[in-house]
């Protein structure tokens, strides 16, 4: 599934030729794929794919290996979900062999379709990038998203006091029942005094921000001395007006980074991470990414809608239903 030719925010199913996997790649017949915000950016044509990635929607994928190319023989056949630079929302998706984890036995194929964007993404900012470490309170804006969800649970597991702030009452009271440690109304409460009052006056260790804007020298005030703040997005705009003698007098760390246009390279040394340090709790039922809603693939604009609303609670993810075709052809 592709964003119209003229630009059309509206979506489409088209055919196109199945695409093959080449060296290190491998071709996966997609059972589910997930929905996340650059998604919605490309079919708006903010966020162009990266040079050499399909037009077609969709990061993130799971399903089975059907051919494996030179070097990813040890694949074929497996249930695995992959990391992509695009081509997700399709029946047929190509996925480096380094970005693909085994799916575990206890998981569904959609729920492991919810996991590479989020796990990688929180993954890299949270932990690498950011240095959260056991015993860390840290704040997480959107609490309910796919990357909020993702961050608490990675947090239960790994020591982590996670904060998140979330828009609504409901939201709060679910992102305590995930697992959170607190959950504060921005609409309602300041998360920086409650951030500040939580940790008792200390501040937090990591801010892992999507919001930007006029945020950001807020975030920094929610900061404890040495503290470090993460930006992944900036939804609110993407200029602040930061005060320099504060950074230097409390020795605040500002980084960020985006995950899509980074190597293959990378992102396999990511897995490889993940694989040694993480993928046990998925393969123990300890670590399973939480389920808003699944839409069929012809009901895609239906889940952007979902998501643009930002009523949903956890990961939306695509159904992908495998039909017979014409060889060499496939919905995309």
């Amino acid at each position: 599934m592709a964003p119209q030719p003229d630009g059309a925010e509206d979506l489409q199913i088209t055919e196109r030729p199945v695409p093959r996997a080449g060296p290190g790649e491998v071709l996966i017949e997609v059972a589910a794929a997930g929905v996340n915000r650059p998604d919605i950016l490309q079919r708006r044509g903010l966020y162009p794919p990266p040079p050499g990635a399909p037009d077609i929607l969709g990061l993130e994928v799971a399903g089975t290996v059907v051919e494996a190319g030179e070097g990813a023989e040890n694949l074929a056949g497996m249930a695995v979900c992959a990391l992509v630079a695009g081509g997700g929302y399709a029946e047929y998706c190509v996925a480096p062999a380094g970005t693909c984890l085994p799916v575990p036995e206890v998981m569904s194929l959609v729920e492991a379709a919810a996991m590479p964007e989020t796990l990688f993404t929180v993954w890299v900012n949270l932990f690498e990038r950011g240095f959260a470490a056991d015993g860390d309170w840290v704040l997480v804006h959107g609490g309910t998203s796919g990357i909020g969800t993702m961050a608490i649970a990675l947090g239960r597991l790994f020591g982590l006091e996670v904060i998140v702030t979330c828009g609504s009452d409901e939201k709060c009271a679910a992102a305590l029942e995930i697992g959170a440690a607190a959950a504060i109304n921005y609409k309602t409460q300041d998360f920086v005094a409650e951030a500040k009052r939580l940790t008792g006056g200390r501040g937090v260790a990591v801010v892992l921000d999507m919001v930007g804007g006029d945020y950001l020298p807020r975030n920094l005030a929610a900061l404890a001395n040495d503290g470090r703040h993460v930006s992944i997005a900036f939804q609110r705009g993407a200029k602040a007006e930061l005060v320099i003698p504060e950074i230097m007098a409390r020795r605040l760390t500002l980084t960020g980074s985006t995950l899509r246009p980074r190597s293959v390279e990378f992102k396999t040394m990511v897995a490889d991470e993940i694989a040694n340090t993480v993928w046990a709790y998925a393969e123990g039922g300890r670590l399973k990414p939480v389920i808003d809603r699944v839409f069929p693939l012809d009901k895609a604009a239906e889940a952007h809608a979902r998501m643009e609303a930002g009523e949903h609670v956890g990961k939306i993810v695509l159904a992908v239903k495998v039909q017979e075709q014409a060889a060499g052809s496939a919905r995309a």
